[in-house]
């Protein structure tokens, strides 16, 4: 296995001027649109019941009620529950995910991370042999960045747990400094150095 090692001195000089904070924005808006959403509780209108008032207004030397279903009784409405048609999506332009990748690339490149591989293919199909490629690196965990995914290759890295295969389309910031390094096929890497 051969791969070039990409250095800080490979990038373009754009790369080193990002500000991090393009890469912070990025993630948090990435991670928020993970969120499931499906916490969801019911007011005082969406609970069944209620509909008789539960006691006499006066004489009876107690508080005034209208219904059972108010947030103070037992099987009542919640007051400031979550619902689930709140929305968390939060809104990052193109100039800044495109910023937030090159800073991440920039760090990785910084502390020599990313590999550069002519082509990236387990033929066996087995997951032995993508731990064994995974090792031979000698890396913490590996986003594995290939052009095209064979079906051989995605069933050997399937269940590896230090490592994630995806395709160039699928690479993003927040994938790029989750991981501790990149390994990345030399198509895909001179097509996304061309694009900056």
């Amino acid at each position: 296995m051969s791969a070039t090692v990409i250095k800080s001195s490979d990038l373009p000089e754009s790369y080193s001027e990002v500000n991090p904070h393009n890469l912070y924005l990025y993630c948090k808006s990435y991670a928020a649109g993970l969120r499931a959403n499906s916490a969801h509780t019911k007011t005082r209108s969406d609970v069944s019941g209620g509909g008789k008032k539960p006691w006499a207004q006066k004489g009876g030397g107690r508080a005034r009620a209208g219904s059972t279903r108010s947030p103070i009784f037992v099987g009542g409405g919640v007051a400031f529950g979550p619902k689930n048609n709140r929305n968390y999506n939060q809104k990052v332009n193109k100039k800044q995910k495109k910023l937030a990748l090159n800073f991440a690339l920039a760090e990785l490149a910084s502390e020599e991370k990313i590999f550069v591989m002519d082509n990236i293919v387990i033929e066996s199909g087995k997951t032995k042999d993508a731990a064994a490629f995974v090792k031979e690196l000698g890396q913490r965990d590996v986003l594995v960045i290939k052009e095209l995914i064979d079906d051989k290759t995605f069933l050997a890295f399937r269940n590896l747990q230090n490592a994630y295969l995806i395709e160039a389309n699928e690479l993003n910031a927040y994938l790029a400094a989750a991981y501790h390094s990149v390994v990345i096929e030399k198509a895909v890497w001179d097509k996304l150095i061309e694009e900056r």
